[in-house]
């Protein structure tokens, strides 16, 4: 059995947490905040709940794995629910249309309806591709450690299927190819913001994130999706994990050129066998590791190269109906609001390093009595793309939040919502606040992003080149979102491997 310590008690955290424990190793998760679950959790504010970070789950298949893996199943524990539509598109032009959940048929025959037979058959076309790019990309890409691009030169099968995946060109150009629909193309374009990128340069791969949501569908979890983290502090606890909270590590600590444990801001020294990192990548490679560390130099020059992706400015919206006469609009789940110069907005995000002046608009509204304490209220989760914090380099967060809010609230209004008429709560969340209550540098919600063919290589491996450490979580390999994180721990989880009696896990194959 080893002991080891994990920094983190987000998502990716606790999953690989759980895993080593069910092995049989000892486990302690260290954790700087009060609470546990990372950027993914569910927060209360007066009568109304809000998902503040992931606001619904796709392939919900990783975490019932996970869960039938290390105890009772995953529908023991949480009430999962398909949304239906699992998203409404609105535009500039005043069209729009509903996603059916889970039926490809349906969402085609909508689209359809809304611009033309001819989008409807692009929509069916891209599907067909991004389910060749997942079937090529999904093992060796996603499902696998990502060593080096050496490693993938020698699967013939992806070799093969090098032409589908198409590495050199950007999402925006493979859709291109398909249709020069506007309203087909913002829809794709969205997919590269999934990951915190820029569609111009995101690559073609992306798509696959299309066929993702077709295909497996979007879910909600009753009483929000930071119930998922609490299902697996919960998990953890069954299985010995220790989970210490308010406990922020300073230091990994080396001793003979592999790590010996960490040190707390107490000053207090953790001995451990190995450690796993669901901190920032950044944050472990550059503060967490003594700089004298020559096996972390790799990791830190591809940091240092890679572009960071973009940040969030986020609305937390408590309305009550009974203030106003009239007809109350109705959301559904997710909608979206596209602006009239979709291009605009990364170039204020990824080149001029400003707040988007004409901002696509994303509303979560849970349409779940179990985030609400009262009738007649909702709660909207509302998120705009933002450039992150970055004072030297970029825009400065610290200051210009609530009058960004504002300016959101009059968007709103003005496509009809009555938002000003109805507010009860309002708090906003800046890249400085997402910065400062996650350890997330600049607010960056995925670490570095996708733009660029080689940019899965840019974050941190799994199996950190320095002996003994791992990386975990959505700076990490796979990358950000929930199901990718899942796949990181188990990916963690099986580079440690086994507990072997007698035997240092700081001495297995690395």
């Amino acid at each position: 059995m080893s002991k080891i310590v994990v920094i983190g008690a987000g998502v990716g955290g606790m999953t690989v947490a759980a895993r080593l424990a069910k092995q049989g190793h000892q486990v302690t998760i260290y954790e700087a905040s009060d609470r546990v679950g990372g950027k993914c959790r569910t927060e209360w504010i007066g009568d109304f709940a809000f998902d503040t970070g992931p606001s619904l789950l796709t392939l919900p298949a990783i975490y019932k794995d996970f869960f039938i893996k290390t105890g009772p199943r995953f529908e023991k524990v949480l009430s999962i629910s398909a949304v239906e539509p699992s998203f409404s598109y609105h535009f500039p032009d005043g069209k729009y249309v509903d996603f059916v959940n889970l039926d490809l048929p349906k969402t085609c025959s909508a689209l359809d309806r809304a611009f033309g037979v001819a989008a409807g058959n692009a929509w069916h076309a891209l599907i067909q591709r991004a389910e060749i790019m997942w079937d090529i990309s999904r093992v060796p890409f996603v499902q696998s450690e990502l060593t080096s691009i050496w490693s993938l030169l020698k699967q013939r099968e992806l070799l093969k299927g090098i032409k589908q995946i198409a590495p050199f060109k950007s999402l925006r150009s493979v859709t291109g190819k398909y249709t020069q629909d506007p309203h087909i193309q913002m829809i794709i374009d969205r997919y590269a913001t999934y990951t915190g990128s820029d569609p111009r340069k995101a690559p073609a791969v992306l798509l696959t994130i299309a066929f993702v949501e077709s295909t497996f569908g979007a879910w909600h979890l009753a009483g929000g999706i930071g119930q998922l983290s609490v299902a697996l502090a919960d998990r953890c606890t069954l299985l010995g994990v220790e989970i210490r909270l308010n406990s922020p590590v300073t230091k990994i600590n080396m001793k003979g050129g592999a790590v010996s444990g960490v040190s707390l801001a107490t000053g207090q020294v953790i001995d451990a066998d190995l450690v796993v990192a669901n901190a920032d990548a950044e944050i472990v490679y550059n503060q967490l590791l003594d700089q004298k560390v020559h096996s972390a130099r790799s990791e830190r020059r591809k940091l240092k190269r890679a572009e960071k992706s973009l940040a969030g400015f986020s609305l937390l919206l408590g309305l009550d109906n009974s203030k106003i006469v009239g007809p109350i609009p109705k959301l559904n789940h997710h909608t979206i609001y596209f602006p009239s110069d979709y291009d605009a907005e990364f170039e204020d995000i990824f080149t001029k390093h400003i707040p988007v002046r004409d901002p696509t608009i994303y509303i979560c509204a849970p349409n779940d009595p179990l985030m609400l304490k009262r009738d007649g209220i909702e709660s909207w989760f509302v998120l705009v793309n933002a450039p992150r914090h970055d004072p030297e380099a970029g825009w400065d967060w610290s200051e210009g939040g609530a009058e960004y809010a504002r300016k959101i609230i009059e968007k709103l209004d003005a496509l009809g919502l009555r938002v000003s008429e109805r507010l009860e709560v309002m708090e906003f969340r800046t890249p400085l606040d997402l910065q400062n209550a996650t350890n997330a540098p600049g607010g960056s919600i995925y670490g570095t992003s996708s733009n660029g063919a080689m940019s899965a290589f840019s974050r941190a491996k799994n199996r950190s080149p320095v002996k003994g450490l791992y990386c975990v979580g959505g700076s990490a390999h796979p990358g950000g979102g929930l199901p990718l994180v899942g796949m990181s721990a188990e990916l963690v989880a099986e580079a440690i491997g086994d507990a072997q009696p007698g035997m240092s896990a700081s001495h297995h194959r690395h």
